[in-house]
């Protein structure tokens, strides 16, 4: 996340006994009374304040408090990249209230001020998908993929919006080049397996699946996948195996239970 620094400059102090010489006498802090000018720093120094406040309610989970501190700064037109870092920010707190509208609003105007702001972009996909627009998920996604051709994340942005619209073969493109370039990516095993899966894989799909489990043993979706794809290829002690692993290691109770279930819907 980019965030505006604010530099704090101390003055030095001279001794007593010391020369002009070796302590320089320190040149006087300009003063104006222009009034757009003393406007001008009255707003800089609230836009650094509301940023201090919104960060720290981000901090601490109070992300209503977090939105409305960023509101107030966006109201104030700051330059950039203070004004599409508050925009931003604004929109990683509204998406954790669940806001998807707002959050994607805010991330749209960041992206308008700053057209690079990739993890803007990387947000927007994620809101989008939140949000089921597809569409403006796939336009973002093939922009971020062209600003950053060889981004882990740019490709699983894109690979996971084409497995949502139901478009395997350009998933599968998607996740086997990042995973070319990034052979431990755990997650990108499961999606790509469950691409090749859709595009009629199964060999494919189990090879995917257990390469994700490799790498993480405790994935607990991967495994109630893998359970699925053996129970329907008929091998059910696998597939039972498989969901015993996968109730034992899932901490979403949802995923526990439709393990558990499956494991208790097979007699061997």
């Amino acid at each position: 996340m980019r965030v505006a620094l604010l530099l704090l400059l101390a003055s030095g102090l001279t001794s007593a006994g010391a020369s002009a010489q070796t302590y320089p006498m320190q040149t006087p802090v300009p003063r104006t009374t222009s009034l757009p000018a003393l406007r001008a720093m009255a707003v800089s120094r609230e836009v650094e304040e509301r940023f201090r406040l919104g960060l720290d309610a981000l901090s601490a989970g109070k992300f209503s408090a977090a939105a409305a501190e960023f509101e107030r700064a966006i109201a104030l037109n700051p330059p950039e990249p203070k004004g599409s870092t508050a925009r931003y920010d604004a929109a990683v707190a509204y998406a954790n209230l669940g806001r998807y509208d707002d959050a994607a609003r805010n991330l749209r105007a960041a992206i308008a001020l700053d057209p690079g702001f990739l993890a803007a972009m990387a947000n927007l996909v994620a809101v989008d998908l939140a949000r089921g627009d597809l569409s403006e998920a796939r336009i973002v996604a093939d922009r971020y993929v062209a600003l950053d051709p060889e981004s882990a994340r740019a490709l699983y942005s894109r690979g996971i919006v084409a497995l949502r619209a139901g478009d395997a073969r350009a998933a599968r493109d998607d996740f086997g080049k990042l995973l070319r370039a990034n052979p431990a990516y755990a997650v990108a095993h499961y999606d790509l397996a469950l691409a090749e899966e859709r595009l009629g894989n199964p060999a494919a799909a189990e090879r995917e699946l257990r390469s994700a489990l490799v790498l993480a043993p405790t994935y607990a979706r991967a495994e109630l996948a893998l359970g699925a794809l053996l129970l329907k290829e008929g091998r059910r002690a696998e597939a039972r195996d498989a969901f015993v692993q996968a109730s034992r290691n899932a901490t979403d109770p949802a995923l526990q239970n439709l393990a558990t279930a499956m494991r208790d819907s097979i007699s061997i």
